[in-house]
């Protein structure tokens, strides 16, 4: 296996990260869901430091991505990291390199002090479920949903003349 090396995104790229974006929404049968732009991952990205990312780099090529930000855990009173986005190209996988990606987010997460580190996976996705937990050794939370609020609900529930009180 070629050595793998790792950097961080960089303003300029957006497009590169926009590639590999809609790479997973294929993958992820979700294609049609991507609405994201390289000005809009500029903005938040960059701009508004909403996220971090990493890019694994075999033989001077990026192969790959993790997209994470910090969450919060009023339990432990710190903040934690949650990885919204892994993936590694197909022609990659099996090697060792998205072992080695999720291993240099968990380094990020402890050498910040992060008690956890989470993300979500689709209940389909047997290969990434398989490699979290047999692998990894990470434990499915078996007692949380997770819930989302998008589109008009959201904006419902944001103009609610109820959020200043009832």
């Amino acid at each position: 296996m070629p050595e793998c090396s790792f950097r961080p995104a960089v303003p300029g790229d957006e497009t590169l990260l926009l590639d590999f974006i809609r790479a997973l929404a294929r993958y992820e049968q979700m294609e049609d869901q991507v609405t994201a732009t390289p000005d809009i991952l500029r903005e938040w990205i960059f701009r508004r430091q909403k996220a971090e990312v990493i890019f694994p780099v075999v033989e001077g090529k990026e192969v790959g991505y993790a997209l994470f930000f910090h969450n919060f855990s009023t339990f432990h009173g710190k903040a934690g990291l949650y990885l919204e986005d892994l993936f590694i190209l197909p022609a990659f996988r099996g090697r060792g390199y998205g072992r080695a990606l999720l291993e240099e987010v968990a380094r990020v997460a402890v050498e910040r002090g992060c008690p956890r580190l989470e993300w979500a996976c689709l209940d389909w996705n047997r290969p990434s479920i398989d490699f979290y937990t047999k692998r990894m050794g990470a434990t499915p939370l078996a007692d949380w949903t997770l819930y989302r609020l998008t589109g008009e609900a959201l904006r419902q529930a944001g103009n609610s003349p109820n959020r200043a009180g009832i």
